[in-house]
């Protein structure tokens, strides 16, 4: 594994938290000052890694970040060609052949399902998904199900497809014809497609990320493969948050040996250095854009700079075989999490789940949760929480932790139980 250096020193511009606290409140968001708030105002302004550094010099594990760090931050090998590519050729005019995304397209299809051969770039997992629905729009699916507690983006197609009123409620009407179902049961899903053959896209995560580390029942996704081929449906995998090694296999569809006919990745696509993302789809599904190639465009897509990226990304997971280790390391701390959570917190924590480096600790309740956050955070951990099940605190770790980092996120987790338990104990009965 290629060592990783120490952090640079934080920067010593005279950006202090206080400005940059006001900053954000003239001109960025008023809530997100208020969580920085929560979270004590620092200010992070160095990463290396897995540890990020802040303006007075603390540093903290990153294990969160949504999935974006599966090769830690500044890897290497993604530093390198993207550094190479910024002094020769870092944006082009999209008109001439253009070498970094014929070989990013091919770098990225390497390490797909079989099948899956034709690539649009993009920068957000939103994008990706909105190419995603274009494409089975294109293709005569004009109604869509998308699965309860699923996490797509909040564009407007997305948007339509994120089963949540509180992002939706704002911007109704949303795009017409979205049906959401329970993930994981496979009969209602049958029932939907033998009611509208030949009509539906189906579009789901492997594991739901944002909907609280949700996996579902052992053959779920291959039963939906073989019901959306049987009544002639159109298949989306949403692998922005669960592929690229982050459930120890390069692809949740892996795991159930799954071929959609698009698969979305994103986030870790990137290299934890550049906002990419793509939709990757079957010669058949991506018909429409063969067609006509000015019938789905963006400037930004597939420009040299973020290709780059994409092809560092890929050789860094290849030779630091990155994709076993999230394997081993998610196997050595989803049971050391559980453990502490159940002898910690018994009466406080409902489950502690995952697959790979994407694990959920559920608590009884969402307020618990935002406590957890800040308790981790106390004890030098980043965590996340879960944007469809808010009482679900997520831990995506780096798969270039070692033993004193996997050590350190335990002893942290620890801390951080031991006083959300004190807090707890101290609060009014029915009060938070």
């Amino acid at each position: 594994m290629t060592v990783i250096q120490d952090s640079p020193a934080p920067a010593t511009a005279v950006d202090d938290e206080a400005e940059i606290l006001n900053l954000y409140r003239a001109h960025l968001s008023k809530g997100r000052a208020t969580l920085a708030e929560l979270f004590g105002s620092h200010m992070e302004v160095a990463s290396e890694g897995a540890w990020l550094t802040t303006s007075d010099g603390e540093r903290f594990l990153n294990a969160g970040g949504y999935g974006v760090f599966i090769m830690g931050a500044r890897h290497p090998i993604v530093m390198e060609e993207v550094e190479r590519q910024l002094r020769t050729h870092p944006t082009a005019t999209r008109i001439l052949l253009e070498p970094t995304v014929a070989r990013a397209a091919e770098a990225l299809v390497s390490v797909l399902p079989a099948g899956l051969d034709r690539v649009h770039f993009a920068l957000s997992g939103a994008e990706a998904v909105e190419t995603g629905l274009k494409l089975a729009r294109a293709g005569g699916f004009k109604r869509t199900v998308s699965m309860r507690g699923g996490y797509h983006g909040k564009t407007l197609g997305a948007l339509s497809a994120t089963a949540k009123d509180v992002y939706q409620a704002p911007f109704r009407p949303l795009v017409p014809d979205f049906q959401h179902l329970p993930f994981g049961d496979a009969d209602a899903l049958e029932a939907e497609l033998r009611a509208h053959p030949g009509e539906l896209c189906v579009i789901l995560e492997p594991v739901q990320g944002e909907g609280g580390v949700i996996i579902p029942p052992r053959g779920y996704l291959k039963r939906v493969e073989e019901l959306v081929r049987e009544y002639e449906g159109f298949l989306i995998l949403d692998e922005v948050q669960s592929g690229f090694g982050r459930l120890g296999e390069w692809w949740g569809a892996d795991i159930e040996g799954v071929v959609p006919d698009v698969l979305l990745t994103g986030k870790a696509l990137g290299g934890g250095v550049m906002p990419v993302s793509a939709a990757v789809a079957t010669r058949k599904a991506f018909r429409p854009f063969d067609k006509d190639p000015y019938v789905h465009t963006a400037t930004f897509s597939g420009q040299p700079v973020l290709m780059a990226a994409v092809q560092g990304a890929i050789r860094a997971v290849k030779e630091e075989r990155l994709v076993t280790r999230a394997m081993d390391l998610g196997a050595r701390l989803l049971p050391r999490i559980a453990e502490v959570a159940h002898r910690n917190i018994p009466e406080l924590v409902v489950d502690v789940r995952g697959r790979g480096l994407l694990i959920g600790v559920e608590l009884v309740e969402a307020g618990l949760a935002g406590e957890l956050l800040i308790e981790l955070f106390n004890h030098g951990v980043v965590a996340n929480h879960s944007m469809n099940g808010s009482s679900v605190v997520r831990f995506t770790p780096p798969a270039v932790l070692d033993d004193t980092d996997v050590d350190f996120l335990v002893n942290s987790f620890d801390l951080a139980t031991r006083d959300l338990i004190k807090g707890a104990a101290k609060m009014p009965e029915g009060g938070n």
